[in-house]
Formats: C-alpha cells, sequence, structure tokens
C-alpha cells in the first residue's frame, strides 16, 4: 500500500532532490511510489529519465534562447540558456523559456541579479517552481540548462513599450536568438498609440541590427568617452597640422564615434538621413504630444 503524499516529509524529498537534481514534485511523486526508500525513489527516477539533472550542473551552456513578455505597463526580457541549439530549438525548452518570461512580469526587483534570483524562486504560471520546472527539463533534455539573464521595463505613466525579436523560433512569436524591449514615454496620453508602437518595434530592429553601446551621450560609459577621446587625439596630433585644425577634426571624430556607439546619435536603419533623436521627435510633432525614447534592453545569443 503507497503511503499519502502527507506522509512524505520535506528533509526526506530535500535529499533526494540533492542527490539527483530533480524537481520537487517529481521527488515526491517517487517517494510515494516506493513508500519512502531513497534508493529505491532514485532507481524510480532513472526508469522515468528524470536523475541525474544534478550531473550536468558544471556543463557550459552557451546557446540558448532570448524570450519576452508584454502587458500595457512591462516588458521583460529573459535568457535561458542550453549547451546546444539543438535543444535552444525544442518546443517544450521554448515553451519554459515563455513561462519563465511571463513570470517575470510580475517581479518587479530593481537589479537584474534580483530579478534572477527572485525568479528562481517564483512559480510558473502552472504553480510549478521555476527552479523545479528547469530540474525537470534538464533531466529530460539531458542537457544543463540555466536562466542566465532577467530585466524588464516600467513604463511611468503615458507612452508604450514594445519588443522586437530576431530569429524568431518556430511556433513562438516572443522567443528568439536576439530580443529587444522599448520605452517610449509620452507627456500625455496617445489616443492612437498604432504609430508610435510601429516605430518603437522599428526602433527595436535597428537596436538589433546596430548593439548600441548606451542611450544617450550621458549614459555612455565615461571612462570609455575619455579613452578614445585620448585616442582619437593623438591620432589628430599625429598629423601634424596647426592647432586650430586638429582641435576640429577631433571634434569631427569625437562626434561621429558619439554616432556610432549612442542610440539617440545614430542614424535610423530605415531612414538614414535622420538619426533616431530626430526620427521619434518627428512623430510627436505629426501625433501632437512629446515623445522619448526612454529606455532598451538588448539581449542575444
Amino acid at each position: 500500500m503507497k503511503i499519502s503524499m502527507t506522509e512524505i516529509s520535506a528533509s526526506l524529498v530535500k535529499t533526494l532532490r540533492e542527490s539527483t537534481g530533480v524537481g520537487m514534485m517529481d521527488c515526491k511523486k517517487a517517494l510515494i511510489e516506493t513508500n519512502g526508500d531513497i534508493e529505491l525513489a532514485k532507481e524510480w527516477l532513472r526508469k522515468k529519465g528524470l536523475s541525474n539533472a544534478s550531473k550536468k550542473s558544471d556543463r557550459v551552456t552557451s546557446e540558448g534562447v532570448i524570450s519576452i513578455a508584454i502587458n500595457d505597463k512591462y516588458v521583460s526580457l529573459i535568457a535561458l540558456n542550453s549547451e546546444t541549439d539543438f535543444v535552444a530549438k525544442n518546443d517544450k525548452f521554448i515553451a519554459l523559456a515563455d513561462n519563465i518570461a511571463k513570470a517575470a512580469l510580475s517581479r518587479h526587483e530593481k537589479t537584474e541579479i534580483e530579478l534572477q534570483t527572485a525568479l528562481n524562486n517564483s512559480k510558473l504560471p502552472s504553480g510549478v517552481l521555476i527552479s523545479d520546472a528547469i530540474a525537470e527539463n534538464i533531466a529530460t533534455l539531458g542537457e544543463n540548462i540555466k536562466l542566465t539573464r532577467a530585466a524588464y521595463l516600467q513604463l511611468p505613466n503615458h507612452g508604450v513599450v514594445q519588443f522586437y525579436i530576431h530569429n524568431a523560433m518556430a511556433n513562438s512569436t516572443t522567443c528568439g536568438k536576439i530580443g529587444v524591449g522599448i520605452m517610449i514615454e509620452s507627456d500625455k496620453e496617445i489616443s492612437d498609440k498604432s504609430k508610435v508602437q510601429t516605430l518603437a518595434k522599428q526602433i527595436g530592429m535597428h537596436i538589433a541590427a546596430t548593439k548600441p553601446e548606451s542611450l544617450d551621450i550621458d549614459s555612455l560609459d565615461k571612462a570609455r568617452v575619455e579613452k578614445e577621446i585620448s585616442i582619437l587625439t593623438d591620432q589628430a596630433r599625429a598629423s601634424g597640422k596647426p592647432e586650430n585644425v586638429i582641435e576640429k577634426m577631433i571634434e569631427g571624430r569625437v562626434r561621429k564615434f558619439y554616432e556610432e556607439v549612442v542610440l539617440l546619435e545614430q542614424s535610423f536603419v530605415i531612414n538614414p538621413d535622420k538619426k533616431v533623436s530626430e526620427v521619434i521627435a518627428d512623430l510627436g510633432k505629426e501625433i501632437g504630444c512629446t515623445l522619448k525614447l526612454s529606455g532598451y534592453l538588448r539581449f542575444g545569443f
């Protein structure tokens, strides 16, 4: 006669979980099926193909997918890593990534590390702990799987959040190799958001392609700027030209540097005659409000 789930102690489940790497619910089920016998439970899990997930925990995970979830105020991005591209394309793996991204919408920790930690201890819409779901997928798919990044954008007041997925996986519009989240704020409510949403997606495509280092000049790493200016200055002075010419050369080269690495200073890929900042300002004038690209996230493999 099988014992009930309530008769299985938490410490017994923990012991089995630590030795096998299998999710908590599967460990409980194995112990019920074997009347609480740890060794028989291990054999039961092995027969089900659910054991030894922990042995894969040190294996390198350089492949994977980016998944995005979105609502009216938030857009969340997560990176779920696997060992091979073969597993990254597996429907079960993609579904797990999509569900973790959805769970991230309800978590609002301040830093990526805090959010990632919180997610591992959060539940999927199914009620299963994310850490358990990952362990189960490690066991069933046969590879190490890790949640390596998680972040979100929150719209303070008016505007839109949007996303762009590059190289989307089959059967998923929110999961791919590169994911971008975009936030455009407005000074007032936008009656028809369709044009702003379209532009935001286009900017997401731009970000995926150009991989900017910062949103604006002020947020660019100061040490990076100083180093670049130093190099450009030395190059200009090596030309041997007069000082007034050298100063103009430096100004031009620094401006060019900003245009290469700062999002708002870059030429828009869809309309290279205008900067990204100019395109946003033009749309704001068209729809009668002030628009501001206030944040973006880019995750990729």
